[in-house]
């Protein structure tokens, strides 16, 4: 093996009397590796790349021409040769590095700027941001669960997509109809739109039909008294008004799962991270693990940094699901998600399975589901 990455040289000697060159070769200990006659005045032989210069130098009348190169120098040549397409490979191969893990912008739809700002300010502080690194799924859906158990009276549903270098988040605002001892005038209004099912008016005039289809705002419950067509006197609207609403939910669900249990082994560890990649400065890695992590060093320009991190060894049960176990699971999801922001008068009244898509381990699920929802709001009569 280390015989072949030596250098040495094919050569073609041409001149009278070949048998004399050859005997000199051997008199200055060339050591002549393989030897061919093409005719009388002509060989081919091969020798070390280390004796080409003496070849040279004694050559005399002698015509000598070099056919080809074998073990390291051939390699160096090619390496030379190819050097500007290596560099290219390797600016093409960091330019798809920073496309596949990087997200360049971030977009969150709602009409509610006060709203739009304070997602991006949390996303933010979870660093989903322009020019930061794409998240997993995993860390994906425990930064929604983050955002939506802080903003529990401002969030009612929170959805984020990856498109290519993109994020897509889509958010629902909730609504807390909050009690209040003034007796200002004020009309029931629609929170959102929807069919209405059922309008309870304590005070108040009910202006809809049921099974009319409201926009958000339009007028419910009238705090208006009025009497052949004049306004007679105000009143506090008070009751509830109950709708069919819909909404269309996308929901990833992994086709590879895992449980994972922590064990008592605990260790710190010095690491190096660059785009999505770590190199961990120790021998003996647990094999699967959770993190503590502290930073110790960063730039903010290059995506790298050097961390210090507290890791804990885990144990690690796998589960691979069919397209069609993951389908059930996110269709479960989908239902869960919206369950869990409903209060025991609301309830999903009928939902339907619109289509899946499959990208890479993971089954991305779009759902329409109608509920049967509060959509109570107010508006003060001025």
């Amino acid at each position: 093996m280390i015989d072949k990455l030596v250098s040495k040289i094919s050569l073609n000697i041409k001149g009278k009397n070949i048998n004399r060159f050859i005997k000199k070769l051997r008199t200055n200990k060339i050591e002549i590796l393989s030897l061919k006659y093409i005719d009388k005045n002509q060989v081919d032989i091969i020798i070390y790349k280390k004796d080409y210069e003496t070849v040279l130098k004694i050559k005399s009348i002698y015509e000598v021409t070099e056919l080809d190169v074998f073990g390291l120098i051939k390699i160096k040549r090619k390496l030379k040769i190819s050097r500007h397409l290596i560099i290219i490979t390797v600016i093409a191969f960091i330019i798809f590095l920073i496309f596949t893990h990087i997200i360049f912008n971030v977009e969150v739809i709602h009409s509610n700027k006060d709203i739009r700002n304070l997602i991006l300010s949390e996303l933010k502080k979870e660093n989903i941001k322009p020019f930061s690194l794409k998240k997993s799924y995993s860390k994906i859906s425990q930064i929604k669960e983050n955002i939506l158990n802080k903003y529990k009276d401002k969030i009612e549903w929170l959805e984020i997509e990856e498109n290519g270098t993109k994020y897509t988040v889509r958010v629902e605002e909730r609504t807390i109809v909050k009690k209040d001892n003034d007796n200002t005038p004020r009309n029931i209004i629609a929170k959102k739109d929807g069919v209405l099912k059922k309008v309870i008016a304590e005070k108040g005039d009910i202006v809809k039909d049921m099974n009319d289809y409201v926009k958000k705002g339009d007028l419910i419950v009238s705090g208006e008294l009025i009497f052949n067509d004049e306004v007679k006197g105000k009143v506090k609207a008070e009751g509830k008004a109950f709708a069919e609403v819909w909404y269309v939910t996308k929901t990833e669900y992994p086709i590879f799962t895992f449980k994972e249990t922590k064990t008592k082994n605990t260790k710190n560890v010095y690491a190096i991270k660059f785009l999505n990649h770590t190199l961990e400065l120790t021998f003996n890695k647990f094999k699967t693990k959770q993190i503590e992590e502290k930073e110790i060093l960063k730039h903010n320009l290059i995506p790298f940094k050097i961390v210090k991190q507290k890791q804990t060894e885990t144990k690690v049960k796998d589960e691979i699901l069919t397209v069609e176990e993951a389908i059930y699971k996110a269709k479960q999801k989908a239902e869960n998600d919206i369950k869990k922001n409903l209060s025991k008068e609301e309830y999903i009244i009928r939902s339907k399975y619109l289509k899946s898509t499959v990208k890479e381990s993971i089954v991305e699920v779009e759902m329409f589901f109608a509920v049967y929802e509060n959509i109570t709001d107010y508006a003060e009569i001025g």
